[in-house]
């Protein structure tokens, strides 16, 4: 039987993604009930990816009907314990195209750019309600940790924490 739908291809994401790297945050803020949280536009992923001093680095999914439909931003940390990790930030397949294997391509894209850097550890958070990613992450043999909680300051209290 064909494939439905046409391959695609992936790649290293460049400055000229930005706003469709921008497109797929959005689609995935309003998928994980959070549609008013995006504060970085375009401009900012293109200059903190793509700039002098890049913050991230990411793959993106792309074929000739949809332009760019999935990325996997992805960027360097370190455990005292583990010495260098990978952080997923984030994986998004925009839902129409999901199922073509895209967000497995690119998960195995970030892990070996995680092998390549000599990291020994590959690390991302999934909602606790958001069950297919949960399957799929499980499908891959992956550990997921419920013993660790996230902790955050953001915006007006990081400003005012951070005052001298």
């Amino acid at each position: 039987m064909p494939n439905p739908k046409p391959m695609f291809t992936l790649r290293p994401a460049t400055a000229a993604d930005a706003p469709a790297m921008h497109a797929l945050i959005v689609e995935l803020a309003v998928y994980e009930r959070e549609p008013d949280a995006v504060e970085v536009t375009p401009e900012d992923l293109e200059k903190d990816g793509f700039g002098a001093r890049p913050g991230f680095g990411a793959f993106v999914v792309e074929d000739e009907a949809n332009g760019v439909f999935g990325m996997a931003l992805y960027y360097e940390k370190y455990s005292t314990w583990k010495g260098r990790c990978l952080y997923l930030e984030d994986l998004v397949v925009t839902e129409s195209e999901r199922g073509r294997g895209a967000g497995l391509a690119l998960f195995k894209a970030v892990a070996a750019e995680a092998a390549t850097q000599g990291c020994r550890r590959m690390e991302w958070q999934v909602l606790e309600w958001n069950e297919p990613s949960i399957a799929f992450y499980r499908g891959l043999g992956a550990e997921l940790d419920p013993t660790w909680w996230n902790g955050r300051l953001t915006g007006a209290t990081l400003a005012e924490f951070a005052k001298v």
